[in-house]
Order: structure tokens, then sequence, then C-alpha cells
């Protein structure tokens, strides 16, 4: 069987590091707000180009976080609308609609599967404050015109990061490119925890000081409390091991771009859309897209996902369900988005794991040309 992702080998590379650093939380007998977690705040701040990395509990909460600082910093407040892909994960809709904001929808672009920037300006009224944009499957969603829209409706920009880490566009690396960042750790990312856990990133001292005391009881010093806040500190082993595995996330993404040029250059179905290359040249070497993910398209998706399976290939469906067809929203969004369902129906993950050896990277693509 050809994982999807196979978590257990991809720890397993650095097991001893990992058993190590396991073994220092155990021992300095500090789990929360330690060591750690400072370090890792530190070392991620660096490594993306940021002022502030605020390490929380998870990349849901990462995104609730920012949202409810600008409603305490008076910059938003509920009733508020903030424009955001209508074909992201739901996690993203949620945190806008948790703080009391009202999601507005934009449809993606087919070629990338991001927010179409050129469809935003449409959905702009007197209460937009806030364009989220979502670096979908690893491909950073950015250009000129996304910030001077921004600029001259005064909006702030805020970047769903989870699954981009490490990406870099003009030399910026994702996460540091708008006013704040939500980054996930999820286990399965490609910077993954081995738990749950998520980051704030951003250049604004105020918000991340606002941010740091929200997701610690509304707490800046104990048993003081100035905001009605959550609980969302990042724990020291989740910590521990970020420190391990953000030292290996360049080389790991530089495998993940090696084995999505071979698809791109290899797998030849006209049945199938392979991710868009516009922009995207088929080298090793372009950093734009940290390929989390390998999505292909397909109107017989059924068929080839059955096939695949019966034929060793595990994949994935991300994601079956749009936001606004969820039963969760079906009062608040109650909308017809013909490219987003599209996509919906017709998208399927190939397997892309930086352990994948050259075999298996070569039987998913003989399968998916001849199904």
């Amino acid at each position: 069987m050809v994982k999807f992702l196979n978590l257990q080998k991809i720890n397993s590379q650095y097991s001893d590091e990992l058993k190590q650093a396991a073994a220092e939380v155990i021992d300095s007998g500090c789990y929360l707000l330690g060591n750690k977690v400072t370090t890792f705040e530190k070392n991620l701040s660096e490594y993306l180009g940021v002022t502030n990395a605020i390490g929380v509990s998870n990349g849901l909460d990462a995104l609730r976080l920012i949202f409810r600082a600008y409603i305490e910093k008076g910059i938003m407040q509920k009733g508020d609308e903030i424009i955001v892909p209508a074909n992201t994960y739901i996690a993203t809709i949620l945190a806008i609609s948790d703080n009391g904001l009202i999601p507005v929808l934009v449809e993606p672009d087919t070629n990338t599967y991001n927010i179409n920037i050129s469809f935003i300006e449409q959905h702009i009224t007197n209460k937009t404050k806030a364009i989220v944009v979502v670096h979908l499957y690893g491909r950073i969603c950015w250009s000129d015109e996304l910030e001077q829209i921004a600029k001259t409706h005064n909006l702030k920009i805020i970047e769903d990061n989870a699954q981009a880490v490490g990406a870099v566009w003009n030399g910026k690396r994702s996460g540091s490119l708008g006013d704040a960042a939500g980054n996930s750790f999820y286990p399965g990312k490609n910077l993954g925890a081995l738990g749950d856990a998520g980051a704030v990133t951003t250049n604004d001292e105020q918000l991340a000081k606002t941010i740091h005391a929200i997701a610690n009881y509304g707490s800046e010093k104990k048993y003081y409390n100035i905001y009605q806040g959550f609980n969302c500190r990042m724990d020291e082993i989740q910590a521990a091991f970020l420190n391990v595995k953000l030292k290996y996330l360049d080389t790991e993404n530089q495998k993940r771009r090696e084995i999505a040029d071979y698809y791109l250059r290899n797998i030849n179905n006209q049945e199938i859309i392979l991710p868009s290359s516009n922009n995207l040249k088929l080298t090793t070497h372009n950093f734009e897209n940290v390929w989390h993910l390998f999505v292909i398209r397909t109107s017989q998706r059924s068929k080839l996902q059955k096939y695949l399976t019966e034929n060793g290939i595990q994949t994935l469906i991300h994601y079956p369900i749009p936001p606004h067809k969820q039963r969760a929203y079906e009062d608040l969004l109650n909308m017809i988005l013909p490219i987003t369902e599209k996509i919906h129906k017709e998208v399927l993950s190939l397997p892309l794991d930086p352990t994948m050896n050259q075999e298996e990277i070569e039987k998913v693509c003989r399968l998916t040309i001849n199904f």
C-alpha cells in the first residue's frame, strides 16, 4: 500500500531527537508557559521573518484569536464583513463566524484554487474590514493587485497559512506577508507536531500583545484579567517536538517539490486536470508552492479513487463538501457558487509524502495514467 501520508515513517527519521526533546520536557517539570514554547516562538519568527510568533493550541484558534484581538482593539466589531475564499476548509469560516463577523464567500481561481483576486473588489462594502487569503494546498496566494485593493479600501489582510509554511513569494515567506497569519501544526501538515498546535505570526506588536493575553485567559499577569479570554496555549512538549522538526522543514518541502515535479511531468491522462503550472515553472527550485497536497481533478473521481484503492494507492478528498453546503451554515450561507461546487465534486488528492521512494512515486503515476 502506498500510504497517502506515512506519519510514522516521517517522524521516525527524527526519533532520537524527538525522544530526547520529550525527555527534557518530562524532566523539567514545566509543561506549560516554559522555555520550549519561548524557544519555538523565537525560532519560528526568525524562520518566517516576523517580529512576533505566539504559540497556540491549534490553527483554528490562531485564526480565532486574530479576529478577537482586532475586535478588542476596536478595529473590527460584530457584524463586520470578512472576505474569504469559498472553497477553503471550514475552519477558516468558523474563525470568522465564531467572532460574530460575517464571512463573505468569493469564488476561487480554477488555475490555482486560491481566491480569485480579480473578484474581490465587487464584494467589498462599507462593512468590509479584512480579506482572508488561504494559501490552499501549499500554494501562496498573493499579488501586487491584492496589496493595492487592501490599501485602497483600508482592509487588513489575514493569511490562513495552515498549509503553506515554508513557501516564499518575492523573498518573503508565507505567514509574514499580511497583517497577521494563522499557522497550523496539525500532525499531517508540512510542519507537523505530534498532536495539535498552532501559532499566530505578525509584525504588529500591539496585536501580538493582545493575542498573547487573550490566549492565556485574557491575562497579561496571572490572576489579573484584561479580557474575557480563552485557554489556547501551546504546550511545552509540542513546542519541543516542533523545535526539532522546524530544522528539517526546508528539506522536506524540497522533497515535496521534487515529487510534485515528477507527477506534473509524468501524469498524462486527458481525463485528469493536473495542478496548473501557470506562473509556476516546472522546477524543483520554485518556492511559491510547498505542495502540502497534490490535488488533481476529474469528472470520474469515484471511478479513479476506487481503481487506485484496489491497486494499493491511498487517496483523500480535500474537501467533499464546501462550507456553504454544510448544515452548520445553512442559514448563513444560502448561496450558489458554481465554481466552488464543481471543484469540490472533482478534486482528488494523490499521495505526496516526503518519505516516498521512487518506486512508489512511479507506481502512483503509472496507475493514475492507466485507470
